[in-house]
């Protein structure tokens, strides 16, 4: 990064990555007067569908140059972007997050070792590179315990819970997960009371703000529903929020990062986990604040002043998935008695994505409500999502 700049409306902005963050992220950017192109291999991307696009693959050194060469600034809608491309593209164009945040959350020991050195909390956990590694930490830990590839992984995949700690447990887990060739890490498992995330913002200026908090509920590994505001203790609110911002100064992050974190029965917070782009649990600003996640970041990396964060309605957001998206569909048709008698107003997102796949993200839908709990009713009500209820 050849030192902040502002990047005024008008100017186009490249996004390495094609997926639904990033066609968010432009339909926001062009209400502020900005153009976008992507970059993505597979052709009509989701947000190919909203701005140019260049099909390549993420690695292609002279697909990125070609987006550099169309792009006044360049930043990144997911974090498995190349961080060698990134890095490259910082010596020849404007990439005000830079690559050395991409480099820490993109391995969970170093991401792990960058959330202590900011002062926060993680779950007790041990490098492994042995089986020998993994039985010593477990004989530490006790079980439950998990099993973690240091890199790659979302949505539940690399990761293996150890249940029992038996020898052909370990065996195959270890088996298993080293596989992937690449590093493991074990962290004790936290029995905790609510699993929550904060999405937080910094621009080049040095200003930052936090989102309200977001209570998350995972079903099979996926983000199920995020409920605003968050049914926590507002001590427990306000220093998820001190977490995040404390976070996001000392990693002097550039854009969003997400924070995601366990709280423990005493109201304890650990981090889990960072991502440095806008994040499926910030679905919910997109109605429900005055400034959404994806303008938010927008105006981060173009040195904007940042937007107010305030929350206007209680909101519950819940994933379309594949499995999803033909019941959604079909209801979207007719009249909605069930969100009428419940005073919820539900904000369709839907991705553009060709294939329905199952457990694949097709869209979200913001229930905005006076009542969260009216707001889980109608979930509960659709029966659309059925199988996560019965889980």
């Amino acid at each position: 990064m050849s030192g902040a700049r502002t990047v005024l409306p008008g100017a186009t902005i490249g996004v390495l990555g094609g997926g639904q963050l990033g066609r968010m992220m432009a339909l926001a950017g062009t209400n502020l007067g900005y153009r976008f192109v992507t970059l993505d291999p597979t052709p009509d991307a989701p947000c190919g569908q909203v701005a140019r696009q260049i099909t390549a693959g993420y690695g292609d050194i002279e697909a990125a140059r070609q987006l550099a060469a169309q792009a006044d600034v360049i930043t990144y809608e997911f974090e498995n972007v190349d961080a060698g491309v990134a890095a490259a593209l910082s010596g020849e164009s404007y990439v005000p997050q830079g690559s050395e945040l991409l480099y820490t959350t993109q391995h969970r020991l170093r991401e792990k070792r960058a959330v202590e050195a900011a002062g926060a909390r993680v779950a007790p956990y041990a490098a492994i590179g042995s089986e020998a590694d993994l039985r010593a930490a477990v004989g530490r830990f006790g079980v439950p315990c998990v099993l973690k590839t240091a890199t790659g992984g979302y949505d539940g995949k690399g990761q293996w819970v150890v249940r029992s700690g038996s020898d052909e447990e370990l065996a195959e887990a270890y088996k298993t997960l080293s596989a992937a060739g690449t590093e493991l890490v074990l962290e004790q498992f936290i029995h905790f009371e609510k699993e929550l995330s904060v999405i937080a913002a910094r621009s080049p200026r040095g200003e930052v703000k936090a989102f309200p908090v977001s209570e998350n509920v995972h079903a099979d590994n996926i983000l199920h529903l995020s409920i605003v505001p968050a049914r926590i203790p507002q001590e427990v609110q306000a220093e998820a929020e001190r977490l995040a911002i404390r976070i996001a100064e000392s990693l002097q992050v550039v854009g969003l990062i997400a924070v995601e974190m366990f709280m423990a029965e005493n109201g304890e917070l650990f981090v889990n986990e960072l991502a440095p782009r806008p994040h499926n649990s910030g679905h919910y600003t997109m109605e429900a604040c005055r400034t959404s996640q994806f303008e938010q970041h927008v105006r981060a990396i173009c040195n904007l002043p940042l937007g107010d964060t305030e929350l206007l309605t209680p909101v519950v957001m819940v994933n379309v998935l594949g499995e999803h998206a033909e019941p959604l569909l079909a209801r979207m048709g007719g009249d909605d008695e069930a969100a009428k008698k419940l005073g919820v107003t539900p904000k369709v997102h839907l991705y553009g994505k060709h294939e329905a796949k199952s457990k694949r993200k097709m869209g979200h839908i913001n229930l905005l409500t006076k009542d969260v709990q009216a707001a889980l009713a109608w979930v509960e009500q659709t029966n659309i999502w059925r199988s996560q209820n019965d889980d």
